[in-house]
C-alpha cells in the first residue's frame, strides 16, 4: 500500500472539507430549482475563499468521479492534479497518484450516501 505524504494528507483534507460544503450548496440550489449558482473553489489552499458559478449539471457532472474537482483558474496544483476542463473561470482537475487518488475516494461524501 502506497502512503501519503503529508501534503498529499493535507490536500485531501482541505478538498473535503470544500467538497462537503459544496454538496450542502448543490442540496439548496436543487431545493430552491436553480440550475446555476456559486460553489466554493475546491482547491488545495486552506484559506481559499474565492467562488466559482457552475451550473448545477455540470457540478454533477463533475461529482460523478471522486477524482475531480471544480477550482477556480490558477488554483490547481499541477503536482497532484491535471486539468480535465477548462470553462472561464474555473477548471475541472483530476488527481492522479495511487495514493491521492484512494484518500479522495475515501472522503467523497456521495460514496458515505451510496
Amino acid at each position: 500500500m502506497v502512503e501519503l505524504s503529508q501534503e498529499q494528507a493535507r490536500i485531501a483534507r482541505t478538498e473535503s472539507v470544500f467538497r462537503h460544503v459544496n454538496e450542502r450548496i448543490a442540496e439548496m440550489a436543487e431545493r430552491f430549482g436553480s440550475e446555476e449558482t456559486e460553489f466554493v473553489c475546491e482547491c488545495a489552499a486552506a484559506d481559499c475563499n474565492h467562488r466559482v458559478e457552475v451550473p448545477l449539471e455540470k457540478y454533477d457532472e463533475v461529482r460523478q468521479d471522486a477524482t475531480k474537482f471544480v477550482v477556480t483558474d490558477g488554483h490547481e496544483v499541477p503536482a497532484h492534479e491535471k486539468i480535465v476542463e477548462r470553462h472561464a473561470p474555473y477548471l475541472v482537475v483530476r488527481k492522479f497518484g495511487r495514493a491521492l487518488k484512494a484518500a479522495v475516494r475515501r472522503t467523497d461524501p456521495r460514496a458515505e450516501t451510496a
